[in-house]
């Protein structure tokens, strides 16, 4: 289980940077070199790597090198971890929203007219 934890802990601090969920949402339409990934960024070369970096460290991004050409694609394995665990928090809440709402309900006093 703590490894778990602290998988998803990389992968949500990963996250937690905009410049990494920019590059994340492009990746999410398919695979891209670096330099295509660098372009729209308003950063050098080098500082995009290294978000790359953090992103492949998280499991969210892997890449191969072919020639002088490395591609990123997304790892949805990681993505996957991440949605479920939200995804088991949100139906927690939405029970126990249910609930207060049911007892609430169940509570109201009745109006005279």
């Amino acid at each position: 289980m703590l490894k778990c934890n602290a998988d998803l802990d990389m992968a949500f601090q990963a996250l937690g940077d905009p410049t990494r969920r920019a590059i994340v949402e492009r990746l999410a339409a398919g695979p891209a070199s670096v330099s295509d990934l660098a372009r729209p960024l308003p950063m050098s070369l080098p500082a995009v790597m290294l978000h790359l970096k953090v992103l492949e460290e998280s499991g969210l991004v892997r890449s191969e090198k072919v020639g002088r050409v490395r591609t990123c694609h997304i790892d949805p394995k990681m993505l996957s971890h991440a949605e479920r665990w939200i995804g088991e928090r949100r139906e927690m809440w939405e029970r126990n929203l249910d609930r207060l709402g049911a007892y609430l309900d169940a509570t109201k006093p009745e109006k005279e007219e």
